[in-house]
């Protein structure tokens, strides 16, 4: 998981690394990388027996799960498109269709 980090410069006093919500956390660092690495340990010991997941809020869809599988250039698929196509013209040119 990634999250942003804005590095800023600390007047007269190296950088300091931050987050914002849900884990607002900063560390500074005499240099860009070491306030990340000072951020990664608050990181990890304000997580220390915790544990840190994401929510997905959308609605649950299990068709969503083989969305784009298929190649569309893939010949066969290009063959199977045509096919539903043509029976598709073919029922709705029914003339005893209801």
């Amino acid at each position: 998981m990634q999250i942003p980090v804005l590095i800023e410069p600390v007047a007269n006093n190296g950088f300091r690394a931050k987050t914002g919500e849900p884990l607002p956390l900063s560390a500074d660092g005499v240099t860009p990388e070491d306030a990340v690495r000072n951020l990664r340990a608050a990181f990890d010991k304000h997580l220390a027996g915790k544990q840190l997941s994401a929510l997905d809020m959308a609605p649950e869809n299990p068709w969503l799960a083989m969305a784009g599988i298929f190649d569309p250039n893939d010949p066969l698929v290009k063959e199977w498109k045509n096919e539903m196509a043509e029976y598709r013209r073919e029922v709705e040119s029914d003339p005893n269709r209801p």
